[in-house]
């Protein structure tokens, strides 16, 4: 039976949403919580930010809520958004909006009164219910059945939808990934085939924000499947289309299996050819952060795993490389052993060698070299190029040492070395 009401949901009793919907809904006006909060808590999920619709202008929007203690920041007042904040916890509230005219993420809209006209404009079914302050649902579009169905449905007509904001492709797969079951709906998926050029025009920065959110999906292999079916892969990550996408499933697998967190770039790593140049031209392309673009290039630099490596070499390898970058190439070594496995029992010793291997990564700790230019210095050689080449030498020797020579053993070879001895 289809759920209706989400008076259960603990923040519905928040005091401070309670005031601030109260004070909008003075007078004949109307305020209602909308989109992803309601959405969530019909499906049993955490929900973090509140949105709030109202038939309210931002204008009175505003002297209600200031005139309720609230601090109101006009955010996005052309477009109707006012955010409202309460001993820190913020509540984006905004008028009820008809379309104008649209172009991207720069529509001109109209506001209004009227909630069906609100619900058409919105991208997916279960995106536009909406809920009053006892929990009461309401659904315009059919976004309850959708909800139930685990279907991803655009409102309306998909290419419509789509030419208003060619983003909505990335977010039809998005949310696909967090919320859908089955096959996506056929009209949406033809509709992002078609339209998938319209997503060079986007900025990079929402593209990578939405592929990140994908990639965080508890399970995206299906929709990044379906995204290669459609060619909007390719068309946002022209890199992986020679790679191949066939380690997500046992990447999510081993996730489960293992009790490791869902990791955005660790699975963008997996469909990624681990060439650094290739990483660093995506990085500049899509603007990624520098930890991130430093994280994503270190792990294509790092050693490719091997079960027949010995500790001794291993910890040479984390000397050399940042931890992190070896153990995404240990997990993702690890998941493409565990996959063979199921095929061939021997190849289980091969991933209970690289567990012992990323157990080790874990507890790692770096070792500090216990020489400095200084040392050189000070047993009489002088500055320049000399000195960086025999302190390189001796940090070579005390790293195959597996890290045990001394401090003075090492000063002791360097005054062998420059004749001092």
């Amino acid at each position: 039976m289809t759920k209706t009401t989400i008076a259960d949901a603990a923040w519905l009793s928040d005091k401070r949403l309670q005031a601030l919907l109260a004070a909008l809904n003075e007078g004949g006006e109307e305020a209602r919580i909308a989109g992803g909060a309601v959405r969530n808590a019909l499906m049993g999920q955490d929900v973090t930010d509140i949105d709030i619709a109202t038939t309210t202008i931002p204008n009175e929007t505003i002297r209600r809520a200031e005139a309720a203690g609230f601090k109101a920041i006009p955010t996005g007042y052309e477009h109707g958004t006012v955010t409202v904040v309460s001993d820190g916890k913020p509540f984006e509230v905004t008028t009820l909006r008809a379309d104008v005219e649209t172009n991207g993420r720069h529509a001109v809209v109209a506001f209004g009164r009227d909630w069906q006209a609100d619900a058409n404009r919105r991208d997916f079914t279960i995106n536009a219910l909406y809920a009053d302050a006892k929990g009461k649902v309401y659904d315009l579009v059919g976004g309850l059945k959708d909800l139930e169905d685990r279907n991803l449905r655009f409102i309306g007509e998909a290419e419509e939808r789509i030419r208003e904001d060619y983003l909505r492709i990335l977010r039809f797969f998005r949310f696909f990934a967090w919320y859908g079951a089955g096959r996506p709906d056929a009209q949406g998926l033809k509709a992002c085939a078609r339209l998938k050029d319209g997503l060079g025009g986007l900025s990079v920065e929402r593209v990578w924000m939405e592929l990140k959110k994908l990639l965080s999906a508890p399970d995206p292999h299906r929709a990044i499947l379906w995204m290669r079916q459609t060619g909007v892969l390719t068309a946002i990550l022209p890199e992986s289309e020679k790679w191949g996408i066939d380690s997500m499933v046992p990447l999510v697998e081993t996730e489960k299996a293992l009790g490791w967190e869902p990791d955005a770039l660790l699975r963008l790593a997996a469909i990624l050819p681990p060439y650094p140049p290739k990483i660093e031209e995506l990085a500049k392309r899509l603007r990624l952060s520098r930890a991130e673009t430093a994280t994503l290039v270190e792990w294509a630099e790092a050693p490719q795993p091997s079960h027949e490596t010995s500790e001794k070499t291993l910890r040479q390898q984390l000397y050399q490389h940042p931890a992190q970058a070896m153990k995404m190439r240990l997990r993702l070594a690890l998941v493409a052993t565990r996959q063979r496995a199921m095929q061939d029992a021997e190849i289980l010793r091969e991933s209970a060698s690289l567990q012992r291997q990323l157990e080790l990564v874990d507890s790692y700790q770096r070792p500090v070299f216990p020489l400095k230019g200084e040392d050189l210095l000070q047993l009489g050689m002088k500055p320049g190029k000399a000195v960086g080449e025999l302190l390189g030498q001796l940090e070579k020797e005390w790293q195959d040492s597996d890290f045990s020579l001394s401090r003075d053993a090492l000063l002791e070879r360097a005054k062998q070395k420059t004749g001092e001895a």
